[in-house]
């Protein structure tokens, strides 16, 4: 890492407010949202950063905030399960690629790929669930398995995995991949199984993301949730690789969301 600033595209979402609520005081930050309004609404920490009214879907937009970083943390998209076709591709696909188009010509170091659990969703068969949700079953997705997408907005986050291997193969970018649990602030969700063996507290995913910025890597695919005891995602690559060390654990709540003696 130089001391470059960061593009933060999509910094004014929920998982962008998380980072910057974590790390925004230990980087120097280029915040992209398409809402000024959104960027009005960040953490006290980054409030000398600069701030970047663009639309990734605009390539000539990203190739002015692209210049002069030192890495990118890639957010911004349609962010709905539920998103239609012609929305994930404009917003999703063809956004996330003119981000790694844009990274590769401008010689950047590094691209943080927010990915989604959705990219993986449809393992969760009627066989194995709710059984996986639970602390005593072994099944664990890793990241090494192919993606199989739960919906249209999944199909586009595997969608981008793929870019980024394919930028990481002929660009010699280093690409990670984080696919995002269930991002939560406070505490997991209440009496929701599956929400609390995917959940990412606001801390973990700022450590998570910081370390994207500083381990070694090629390509990764992780999965980005906290140090839950109830998990069907294996953090093991995290650690390993990129140095994770998350803090926080579902199990340390009861399923009402109150927290355990």
């Amino acid at each position: 890492m130089t001391d470059d600033p960061v593009l933060l595209t999509g910094a004014g979402g929920r998982v962008g407010r998380a980072i910057l609520q974590g790390i925004g005081a230990d980087h120097e930050w280029r915040l992209l949202d398409r809402e000024s309004i959104r960027l009005d609404r960040l953490p006290d920490a980054v409030a000398d950063a600069e701030r970047v009214i663009g639309d990734v879907t605009d390539e000539a937009a990203v190739r002015d905030a692209i210049r002069g970083v030192s890495a990118v943390i890639h957010l911004a998209g349609d962010p709905r399960p539920e998103a239609p076709w012609d929305s994930v591709v404009t917003n999703n696909i063809d956004g996330t690629q003119t981000v790694f188009a844009a990274a590769a010509a401008a010689d950047i170091d590094r691209v943080a790929f927010a990915s989604s659990n959705h990219a993986v969703g449809a393992y969760e068969t009627a066989d194995l669930t709710p059984g996986i949700y639970r602390p005593e079953d072994e099944f664990r997705l890793d990241g090494s398995e192919l993606p199989r997408p739960s919906n249209l907005y999944g199909v586009s986050k595997a969608a981008g995995e793929a870019l980024g291997r394919y930028y990481h193969d002929t660009e010699d970018l280093s690409v990670a991949c984080v696919r995002i649990g269930n991002l939560t602030e406070g505490h997991p969700p209440r009496n929701y199984e599956r929400g609390q063996a995917m959940w990412l507290s606001h801390r973990d995913c700022a450590h998570l993301f910081d370390r994207c910025l500083h381990a070694d890597y090629g390509f990764e695919i992780v999965y980005g949730i906290s140090a839950n005891e109830r998990r069907y995602y294996s953090i093991k690559r995290a650690r390993e690789v990129l140095g994770y060390d998350p803090q926080d654990d579902s199990a340390e709540y009861h399923l009402d969301g109150t927290q355990k003696a």
